[in-house]
């Protein structure tokens, strides 16, 4: 009897530290990712606190301090030398005509691929992760010719479609990973009970799958808006042009002072910032969905 006792008191002191031990662990764990939170959005502040000084200002007192005076100098001559109004409208169209067709494609694809079971899945998927992986500048020229020749070229039309694609691809190779797990008994179920294969995609399958499309579409919409280097080849015109070239454009006509930079360069991320803010808990639950998983 006293042995049990012994015993039970020694499995109360040890959950007692093992307790304490996780608790010291998640304080030391939540300061860490404060200390990380912080260094990631240093430079973000650095961004505002310049993006409403005055070049005197800047001069005068360095990057790292507080305005003196608050100045909106700098984003209005953005706004206006750029025409930002224009391109905001052109990133939003290309981004979210992206972002909704990738993700169509990415599941209609890998429902096919992970599901349906086509034959010869297992090659096209490896074609796939091959495309995903050449370089961006080795399809410059081939797209250059094709597109000059549909018409297409200096139209907004020529990034859609390419990024549609590439972006498609990525989708198609992650889904199609996710949809190969997916239980067979369900979906053999589903069949017996005279289900279609788009009553099963669209009841079964897109209501399960949801949080990791919606991952795949504010990635897609964000990736897409950041693209530089194909629009720099393919959009000419000023009418076509997406944010980060306005940005790149202004650098190059004009000499830019350091605040004018911060400004442009906030005024750009905004919408993205915006956007994700938005889509955030979607995307918190797709992420963690996928680690259940």
């Amino acid at each position: 009897m006293n042995n049990q006792a012994t015993l039970q008191a020694d499995a109360r002191v040890s959950s007692r530290h093992a307790h304490r031990i996780r608790t010291w662990g998640n304080w030391v764990g939540l300061v860490l990712l404060i200390v990380g939170a912080v260094i990631m959005l240093f430079p973000l502040l650095i961004l505002v606190l310049n993006a409403f000084k005055t070049t005197a200002d800047y001069n005068a007192t360095g990057p790292l301090s507080v305005p003196a005076h608050f100045s909106m100098d700098g984003i209005i001559s953005f706004w206006n030398k750029s025409n930002f109004p224009l391109k905001l409208g052109n990133s939003l169209l290309i981004s979210l005509v992206v972002a909704v067709v990738g993700v169509l494609l990415s599941v209609l694809n890998s429902f096919a691929l992970g599901i349906g079971r086509v034959k010869g899945n297992t090659l096209i998927l490896l074609f796939i992760m091959l495309a995903n992986m050449v370089p961006q500048e080795a399809l410059l020229y081939p797209l250059y010719v094709m597109f000059k020749w549909m018409g297409f070229y200096n139209s907004q039309w020529s990034i859609i479609i390419i990024f549609t694609i590439i972006q498609s691809a990525y989708g198609t190779y992650l889904l199609s990973s996710v949809y190969g797990t997916f239980p067979q008994a369900i979906l053999e179920a589903a069949t017996v009970d005279g289900a279609s294969r788009w009553q099963i995609l669209r009841k079964i399958v897109l209501p399960v799958s949801w949080s990791t499309i919606s991952v795949l579409f504010v990635f897609f919409f964000i990736w897409t808006w950041n693209e530089y280097m194909i629009p720099m080849a393919f959009l000419m015109s000023e009418k076509t042009q997406t944010i980060p070239l306005a940005l790149a454009t202004m650098q190059g006509q004009h000499t830019m002072a350091a605040t004018d930079l911060a400004s442009a360069s906030l005024l750009s991320i905004i919408p993205t910032i915006i956007f994700f803010i938005f889509f955030q808990r979607k995307l918190s639950q797709g992420i963690v969905a996928g680690a259940v998983k």
